[in-house]
Order: structure tokens, then sequence, then C-alpha cells
């Protein structure tokens, strides 16, 4: 009797620690998704402000005529039209042995970067041509919006459904952590310590570093390339728009941050020009408070989204979303204080990092994993129309109507995407269901 009792006693205890050392080891395994997911969104958004306002800014400070700095935002193009190249990425590898699918471009475009970042420091932009500056440029931008493909498809492919909203969150603080450092701390280094010159030979170095790194990144184990060019074109569209409410699914991504894009892309005007304050206040609040509650929120989002059922989350987060923008209005019938607008400001980034995590959610969930790169260029850029054209009608609004109608509309145009999601619960669910089957594989 007293040998049965050890011997269950032992099993137990046995189970328990095979069941202690299963969950550690999938926690080290998550963890190091997560951790590569930050990384790899780091560098994805590098580059952005090195081919933009970081680089308008050299250009200004070396007395380059102002309308060649204006048509130079022309360089930023590529991002738009990223998913035209996304099938051949789905469809091609690197023709080098040792370099997997995904992984192969992670590493080749960072190293290409590197190489373009370091032409660029060598550049003396009062001597040299300004087609070559555009040129460099050009190539930058062209290779950070293919990165951006091959990272979106890589974290789509990678992440199981447990983690799916953390991972989203995690790309999008690294994102932004990585903007801040080619943008605000590229600046600070050039004016004190380094120069343009040597500011971009040191993210140079940099993103060499980061290409190295990916070169560790896990590979997803179980997914099909496209066998042939008409797969890989095709069959992505037609696999989309095959499902039910594909169009109406489509018009909920285009409208879900359109009231966001709407106050955005007049907010620091208001700021400035509507509410009376200086641009080192404005600067000083959204950099500092801003940037705080933005990373805060794409945390709280995370851990929301890996508690919840996205659709549940996206319907929240987009009330707040919209909620935020009565924030502006607040500010544009009232004498705001500078405390008045960290509230809104805060508020607003707060809230606007748990959407951004929720439907960065979202997109991944809806791409099938055989055309991730290519649905999730298509999906991403429709989820731009509103923050690219929508600038010229709120300039107008603005001017014609006052800042207090422009405001109450922002909220008005909010609406629809959130009750679209309504419309929509059930198609959602569906590929939520079919996606997080393939997710967790």
């Amino acid at each position: 009797g007293m040998m049965y009792i050890a011997k269950v006693t032992l099993r137990k205890q046995s189970l328990k620690i095979s069941f202690l050392m299963n969950l550690i080891l999938t926690y080290k395994q998550k963890l190091h998704l997560l951790g590569f997911t930050t990384l790899l969104g780091f560098a994805s958004g590098l580059p952005l402000a090195l081919s933009t306002g970081t680089l308008q800014a050299w250009l200004v400070i070396e007395e380059v005529d102002i309308r060649v700095i204006g048509w130079l935002s022309l360089v930023g193009l590529p991002y738009t039209y990223k998913f035209l190249r996304a099938p051949l990425i789905d469809r091609f590898v690197v023709p080098l042995s040792f370099f997997s699918r995904r992984k192969g471009w992670l590493v080749v475009f960072q190293f290409l970067m590197a190489l373009v970042l370091f032409l660029l420091s060598f550049i003396n932009p009062s001597k040299d041509g300004v087609l070559l500056i555009a040129a460099l440029a050009i190539t930058l931008a062209f290779l950070s919006a293919s990165f951006d493909v091959v990272f979106d498809a890589w974290r789509a492919e990678s992440l199981p459904k447990t983690i799916l909203g953390l991972g989203a969150a995690w790309s999008v603080i690294g994102y932004r952590i990585a903007m801040l450092t080619s943008g605000a701390l590229a600046l600070m280094l050039a004016d004190l310590y380094f120069g343009f010159q040597g500011v971009y030979r040191l993210l140079a170095v940099l993103t060499f570093g980061l290409a190295i790194l990916a070169i560790f990144s896990p590979e997803p184990t179980s997914t099909e390339r496209p066998t042939s060019l008409y797969m890989a074109v095709v069959e992505p569209f037609k696999e989309f728009f095959g499902r039910p409410a594909a169009v109406l699914v489509l018009l909920a991504i285009i409208f879900y941050k359109f009231g966001d894009a709407f106050t955005s892309s007049l907010s620091t005007a208001f700021l400035i020009r509507g509410a009376g304050f200086t641009a080192a206040e404005v600067g000083a609040v959204s950099k500092g408070a801003g940037l705080i509650s933005l990373l805060l929120g794409g945390l709280v989002g995370g851990f929301v989204l890996s508690k919840f059922k996205l659709l549940p989350c996206l319907l929240v987060f987009g009330v707040f979303q919209a909620v935020t923008n009565l924030g502006f209005y607040w500010l544009a019938v009232i004498e705001p204080s500078i405390g008045d607008m960290a509230l809104v400001i805060v508020a607003e980034n707060l809230f606007g990092g748990m959407g951004t995590a929720a439907f960065v959610a979202l997109l991944m969930i809806l791409c099938d994993l055989r055309f991730t790169a290519t649905q999730f260029a298509l999906l991403s850029a429709l989820a731009a129309v509103g923050r690219v054209f929508i600038g010229p009608f709120a300039g107008e609004l603005a001017f014609n109507f006052g800042w207090p109608y422009f405001f109450m509309l922002s909220f008005l145009i909010a609406l629809p995407g959130i009750f679209m999601l309504f419309w929509l619960r059930r198609p959602l669910d569906i590929i939520e269901e079919k996606s997080g089957n393939l997710s967790t594989r």
C-alpha cells in the first residue's frame, strides 16, 4: 500500500514538474517572438524620417531652395504603392541557400538600407545635385516600404492567436521608438554633436546591426509560397473577395480610423493657431506626455487584446477614439490652459495607441497565410486612404466653418466605422475563427 501511494505521489510530482517546464518553455518562446516583433518593428520605423522629416531639416539648414524641398516630399510615394510589389515578395525567395523565405528578404532589405544611409552620409547638399539626393532618398523609401511588406507578413505568420494583440502592440511600440530615434533624437545629435553626415553614418551602422540581428529571427514554419506569379498576383484578391461581406469589411477598414485621421490632420495647426499655444509648448506636451501615453496605450491595448475577443476590443477602442475628438471640440470652445491641452493630448494618444494595436491585429487576422504579404499590403494601403486624402478637405472645412464645427464633425465622421463593425459582427467572427485556427497552428 505504501509503495502504491509513493508511486502515485511521485507520478503527480513529475506531472507537475513537466507542466511547469512546458509552461516556462512556452513563455520563453512567446517572449522570444515578442522580442523579435519589437526589434523588427523598430527596424521598420527607423528609415521613415530619414527620407522625410530629418532629411528635410538637413536640407533647410544647408539652405536648399524651399520649393525643391517641397518636391522632395514625393520620395514617400513608394510607401503608397507597396502592395504592387508585394506579390513578387510573396512569390520569390532570396536566391541564397542559407536564407529562408521571410528572413532572407528581412536581412537583405536591411543591409541595402544600411548601404544607402552610408552613401547619404557622404552627401553635401549645398554642393551635390538635388537629383542625387532625391535618387538616394527614393531608393531608401522603396527599400523601407519593401521591408515593411516582409515584416507585416512575418508578423502575421509568426504570432500565434494567444499573443496576436500583444505582438501588434509591441511592434507599434518598437516602430514609434524608432521614429523618435531617427526624428527628434537624430536632430538633437546632429545639432549638438555629429552634424547630419555623422548622424546618417551612425544610423547606417545601427541599421547594419539590426540586419545582423534579423538573421537570428525565427522563420514562420508552416506557410507555403505561391507556386506561380498568377497565384501570387490574382489569388490573394480572388480569395479575399470570395469571402462573405468582403466589400463591407474593406469599407470598415477604411472608415475605422477616419475620424482619427480627420482630427490628426490639423490638430497641431489648431493648437498653435486656434488655441493660441506656442510651438514649444505643443512640442513639449506632444513629444513628452503624448509619446508616453501612446506607448502606454499600445501596452494596455495589447494586454486587453490578449484577454478578450478582437471585435469587442475594436468597438470599445473605436468609441474611445471618437470621444477624444470631442476633447478637441472642448478646447475650441474654452480658453484652454496647458493642463487642458495635456489632458486632451494624453487621452488622444492613449486611446489612439489602443485603437492602433487592435487595428493592426485586425489586419493580421484578415490575411490568408498563403498570401500574407499581398493581402496585408493591400489592407494597410486602404487603411491609409483617410490619412493621405483627407488633408485638403479638412483644411477647407476648418477655414470656412471654424474649429468647433470641424471637431464636432470629426466626432461624427468616426461613428460610421464603429457602426460598420456592428453590422459585420458575424463575418468578422467567421474570419477570426478561421484565421485563429491557422495562427495557432
